[in-house]
């Protein structure tokens, strides 16, 4: 395929045959690499064809004209996000080592400033200790009580569990201010 700088241009124009080249090289890797998150397959190829188009809305926007990944990584890391979404919106879950590997780029779906907290949060969340980590994702994404937390992650006082997320928290917004 021709250079980055070259494929955003003609995405810029809406060149046909530059979308059907990135659509069909990217297709069959995205649709396995989407499968391990037990989505159903039309709903997989709806993602897909979502996030071309919001790759082709982001090179019109001039928001990846200084890509520092390549079209697929980033196509990718667009099509993780909305997959993401999806799950929790169907609230369904998914591992931290998921979440601690999604690639933030510079997503265009809502305002900036909300991208923009996405991208500090996650930055900030890879610096949590590990325990931290599952106290959150499991009390905020995963929506779980307390009671349930203290019998997953084994802790023996409920009390202990609420100042831990406190504390969890606290170094969490600090972390998101340093950044």
């Amino acid at each position: 395929m021709n250079k980055p700088e070259n494929v955003i241009a003609l995405l810029k124009k809406d060149d046909e045959k530059t979308i059907r080249k990135v659509y069909d090289d990217n297709r069959k890797g995205f649709l396995l690499f989407a499968n391990r998150y037990n989505l159903k397959a039309e709903d997989i190829v709806d993602v897909y064809q979502d996030a071309i188009i919001a790759l082709i809305e982001n090179a019109k926007k001039g928001k990846i004209d200084a890509l520092q990944s390549s079209i697929s990584t980033y196509l990718f890391g667009i099509g993780k996000f909305m997959i993401f979404q999806k799950l929790k919106k169907d609230k369904k879950t998914f591992s931290s080592e998921d979440f601690n590997n999604l690639e933030y780029l510079d997503e265009d779906y809502s305002e900036d400033e909300t991208n923009l907290q996405i991208i500090l949060l996650q930055k900030a969340m890879q610096k949590l200790g590990e325990q931290c980590k599952k106290v959150l994702l499991l009390f905020y994404y995963e929506e779980k009580k307390l009671d349930e937390i203290q019998s997953i992650l084994g802790y023996t006082n409920k009390d202990v569990l609420k100042s831990q997320k406190s504390r969890c928290l606290k170094q969490l917004k600090d972390l998101t201010k340093e950044n």
